[in-house]
């Protein structure tokens, strides 16, 4: 990629950090990847990153730390992670990833907010949650929260959410990624970059939270450093057009109108990185369709 990342000075608490900062795996020894980061091409993650095996005593500290930052995160919202959910769902089956920093080096700002033990010498500063699925090559993202939720903008790590995630992608080498999100989260404005967004799902009453829309991405490199640049997709805007469908995040009725299209086999449609970027939290997004189809 001509794209350098390493340019992006808001980026400088993971790029010069001197090693201490790094990404991290939190994989138990029978689920590590076998050739990590070789299907993506992509040179953003050149740090060796932390292996810790879940399943030994010595690294439980470390998952409490995990534990504190998701209850943080997701408690208000009535959708914090049970441990036992963790681990069967995620930590035997699946793949943990994210960013940690080295605790002597770690603000005192930083070790207010979250769960610290004095024998950990990494504090874990984000999660990513992918697990397998029996589709052939197919993930799902279950889980993704960073410390940034508890710090005062002017101190968030910048970016942290989206390169925990693209980290795990690339690591992993996760082909295709599926994920839920509600409408209106500015989640939503991250998970549309790690390739074209198909909506699986706009209107989800099994969820806990109706207003969730499931989505599908073929993962793709291409598009993620327009995370950053806010660049057009110029392959997407060439191949796919507006449907003059819309969902409003705050009408039901427009998330139900477009999945009984889903269901009537009218789609596949799809979200705009693009869109979702420049559209405010509650504005309503633009549905499109390959132009073979419109």
């Amino acid at each position: 990629m001509d794209f350098n990342i390493r340019s992006i000075e808001k980026l400088n608490w993971y790029f010069n950090s001197g090693g201490d900062i790094r990404p991290y795996v939190f994989v138990r020894e029978d689920n590590k990847t076998s050739y990590p980061g070789t299907r993506h091409h992509l040179d953003w993650f050149r740090d060796e990153p932390l292996y810790l095996d879940p399943l030994n005593l010595k690294n439980l500290n470390f998952a409490e730390m995990i534990y504190d930052i998701e209850s943080k995160a997701f408690g208000p919202a009535n959708m914090a992670t049970p441990r036992w959910v963790f681990y069967d769902c995620a930590v035997i089956p699946g793949f943990v990833g994210g960013f940690a920093i080295r605790q002597s080096k770690a603000p005192e700002y930083l070790k207010k907010i979250v769960k610290v033990f004095p024998d950990q010498e990494w504090i874990p500063l984000s999660l990513f949650i992918i697990i397998p699925t029996m589709a052939k090559g197919q993930w799902v993202a279950h889980n993704l929260c960073t410390v940034n939720a508890q710090l005062d903008k002017s101190l968030q790590y910048y970016g942290l959410g989206f390169l925990s995630k693209a980290f795990s992608l690339w690591y992993a080498n996760v082909e295709s990624c599926m994920g839920m999100t509600q409408w209106g989260s500015p989640a939503l404005k991250l998970h549309s970059h790690y390739g074209h967004m198909k909506i699986i799902t706009s209107y989800t009453p099994v969820h806990t939270h109706a207003k969730t829309m499931t989505y599908s991405v073929n993962v793709s490199t291409d598009n993620w450093e327009k995370f950053f640049t806010r660049e057009p997709d110029l392959y997407f805007l060439e191949n796919y057009g507006p449907t003059g469908l819309m969902i409003d995040p705050n009408s039901e009725k427009s998330m139900i109108e477009v999945h009984q299209l889903i269901q009537a086999g009218e789609g596949p449609y799809y979200l705009s990185a693009a869109d979702v970027s420049a559209k405010k939290l509650d504005e309503p997004l633009m549905v499109f369709k390959s132009k073979k189809g419109i």
